[in-house]
């Protein structure tokens, strides 16, 4: 059987503050739409499921996500993951120049969690908070250059 990832989704607290920064970061909106109903109650597991929802591309065409406020139920606030926690663990994206993708996360109030890393001579990563508390990783190929 074939498979095929379709986005990934992430639950925000402020759909339009999310938008800004992965925008910035150079993803665009594919799509909105503020969704509820027998469906959503049904396909997502959650009665009364009611929810702004956005489309977010990579510039590339092959990486989507799904951001999703809730209206109905309430949003649960939870601690930040943390980098070694077992469950849904960040987004990575790959950048053409880390320092340039750090100053527009920065605008956003987000910066690094400890710094930048280099993986040999192969890539400059580096992990921070995006809106939320959404761990991002970003990282620039070194072999590209």
């Amino acid at each position: 059987m074939p498979i095929h990832l379709e986005n990934v989704g992430i639950a925000v607290r402020d759909l339009e503050e999310a938008i800004a920064f992965f925008t910035d970061l150079g993803l665009t909106v594919v799509g909105r739409d503020t969704v509820s109903g027998d469906w959503t109650d049904t396909a997502v597991g959650l009665d009364g499921n009611h929810a702004r929802i956005a489309m977010l591309q990579t510039p590339d065409g092959n990486g989507r996500l799904e951001l999703f406020e809730y209206i109905h139920p309430d949003a649960i606030e939870t601690s930040p993951t943390l980098p070694n926690e077992i469950g849904m663990h960040r987004v990575a994206f790959s950048v053409d120049d880390i320092d340039e993708a750090l100053r527009i996360a920065a605008r956003h109030g987000c910066r690094p969690l400890r710094g930048v890393g280099t993986y040999g001579d192969s890539y400059k990563l580096s992990y921070l908070r995006g809106p939320s508390g959404i761990l991002v990783m970003l990282a620039e190929d070194l072999t590209k250059s």
